[in-house]
């Protein structure tokens, strides 16, 4: 059965191979969502979130989960003896044939290596950092928005506990209006009253001149016609009567 596999499997050569995996080195973001596949996160129940931290790989790109599939079987050397005895099957058919190109892969994926473990911890902390500054601009951005809307939100009530004390506002403003109706009408009744009382005082006023004037007039008259009846002899008598008078009153 594995001759009849191997029959029908193509021969690679080394610069086939060199160039496949020169080609593949580089990330993809196509194939990114089959990589995540690897792992056991579940996806299905975060389709709109990535996962923070990734899966536990052996080697540097041998998923974990591959391994664990072998141990319940093979032990914990049969994945090891699994790749060993690929990669000796595959150079024992000459299905992958060595040459100068097997050294320049050898070469790049050792530099792609070495480059990753010397600079991919920088290059990942300095994505955490931007990615840091990134959430605290996002989380920032959206607190200020919820303060608007809980600031938007707490007016609407506001004006919707103004609109149900309207029915007050109009009940008082109806009473002062009629406050103001009532006293209008009340100093308009003051004014009569004070119009009436002005002139009833007019015509106490006019009586009494009137009265004081005939007074005047009827003593003033009456003077006159005694000063006129009385006779320079009476005149005479009167006034040596009051002297008599006055003298008693001073022996007195």
């Amino acid at each position: 059965m594995q001759i009849c596999q191997v029959n029908f499997l193509p021969h690679f050569s080394g610069a086939a191979l060199s160039n496949v995996v020169l080609r593949t080195a580089g990330p993809s973001i196509a194939a990114a969502p089959k990589v995540c596949l690897l792992h056991t996160s579940n996806q299905k129940s975060m389709p709109y979130k990535m996962p923070e931290h990734g899966g536990k790989v052996r080697l540097g790109f041998i998923p974990e989960e591959w391994l664990q599939m072998f141990y319940g079987k093979t032990g914990v050397t049969g994945p090891y003896m699994f790749g060993f005895g690929l990669v000796m099957y595959l150079i024992n058919k000459e299905i992958y044939i060595f040459g100068p190109e097997t050294v320049h892969a050898t070469v790049a994926i050792g530099l792609l290596v070495y480059t990753i473990k010397k600079f991919g911890p920088s290059i990942a902390a300095y994505a955490d950092r931007q990615r840091e500054a990134d959430l605290v601009q996002a989380y920032s951005s959206k607190n200020a928005e919820l303060a608007n809307l809980a600031e938007a939100i707490e007016g609407e009530k506001k004006e919707q506990w103004r609109l149900e004390g309207r029915s007050h506002l109009f009940d008082a403003k109806r009473e002062n209006i009629q406050m103001q109706l009532e006293l209008e009408y009340r100093e308009r009744l003051q004014q009569v009253a004070n119009s009436v009382k002005g002139r009833l005082d007019y015509q106490v006023d006019v009586e009494s001149l009137r009265r004081r004037m005939e007074q005047q007039n009827m003593v003033q008259w009456i003077e006159e016609n005694v000063l006129k009846s009385i006779t320079p002899q009476q005149e005479t008598a009167i006034l040596d009567k009051c002297l008599t008078d006055l003298k008693g009153l001073a022996k007195a």
